[in-house]
């Protein structure tokens, strides 16, 4: 008996040690490549320094010094527009498409392959074919032009397009991930709940308000989480395809931290942005949480 229970043992802590070699690989990476760059920001927010001289501590005044600049103040608000539209738009049209493919369609297989491929694919590749396309000679203002628009939108030319031209490219490029996000979650409705609405007389357009909507709560809820935080950290679509251009029309928070740190070299401003953009980003998070009890249905 006693030999038995120290097989138990033995065999127990094996189990442990398998399970820890797993998971460790993990943690080691995000304690090196996460947790230590933060604690190492959130100490340069503090300090100036230009990556040769040294450190000197210099308290708040990194926070005071970006509050008043004119770019940093309006890359707050390019990023919350940025977001807003990208974060509605991008879940409208993963519902959208998702609801779509869901039906009995021929080749619908075909038709997912063809909306995920955007979200594989190299941004760079995106960027360059993305730009092209919004020229002024380009195929969508020759389009508009042919529909009798004389003066079609400048896009990333245009200091008043360039946003709504970079919200376009991000919805076009991720939502094909949020459709397969949404079709799974169509797919575990039971189609016990239409049949049954269907026998009370309930039409499609009501079938989708009390049935589809409620069951996907849990999925829009990921959805949005997922998009706010992606849109808020937007860096590489916007660098490549604009440089935070023309001017500072485009200048995203991401943006403006990537200047201070490798264009100014201010890695003390350019930390404090990031902490900025981090409790930003963290408290819409927990709003988010905190509202999930109100309208995310688990049936």
């Amino acid at each position: 008996m006693q030999a038995k229970s120290k097989k138990q043992i033995s065999l127990s802590r094996r189990n442990t040690l398998v399970g820890i070699s797993f998971i460790l690989p993990n943690f080691i990476g995000f304690f090196i490549f996460v947790l230590i760059p933060v604690i190492f920001s959130l100490a340069l927010s503090v300090t100036e320094w230009d990556g040769f001289n040294a450190m000197k501590f210099v308290g708040f005044d990194n926070f005071v010094a970006i509050f008043k600049d004119r770019v940093f103040k309006g890359s707050i608000g390019k990023t919350a527009y940025f977001s807003i539209f990208t974060v509605f738009f991008s879940m409208c049209a993963s519902l959208g498409l998702a609801v779509l493919l869901n039906q009995k369609l021929k080749g619908k297989a075909i038709f997912r392959c063809a909306i995920f491929f955007p979200y594989v694919a190299s941004n760079v590749a995106v960027a360059v074919v993305w730009n092209f396309l919004f020229r002024d000679i380009g195929p969508i203002n020759n389009f508009l032009r042919s529909i009798g628009i004389a003066n079609p939108p400048g896009w990333t030319a245009s200091t008043d397009w360039v946003i709504p031209a970079l919200i376009i490219v991000n919805i076009w490029k991720n939502m094909g991930y949020f459709m397969i996000v949404y079709l799974a979650a169509l797919q575990d409705i039971p189609s016990s709940l239409y049949e049954a609405a269907q026998i009370d007389g309930a039409n499609s357009l009501q079938r989708f308000k009390s049935i589809t909507l409620p069951m996907l709560t849990p999925s829009t809820f990921f959805v949005v989480m997922m998009l706010t935080i992606n849109s808020f950290k937007v860096f590489d679509l916007v660098y490549l395809m604009t440089e935070g251009g023309p001017g500072t029309a485009s200048t995203m928070m991401s943006q403006y931290i990537y200047n201070q740190a490798f264009i100014s070299w201010s890695y003390g401003r350019s930390s404090a942005a990031a902490m900025v953009l981090f409790l930003i980003v963290a408290a819409l998070t927990a709003f988010q949480f905190r509202m999930e009890k109100k309208w995310v249905s688990y049936m």
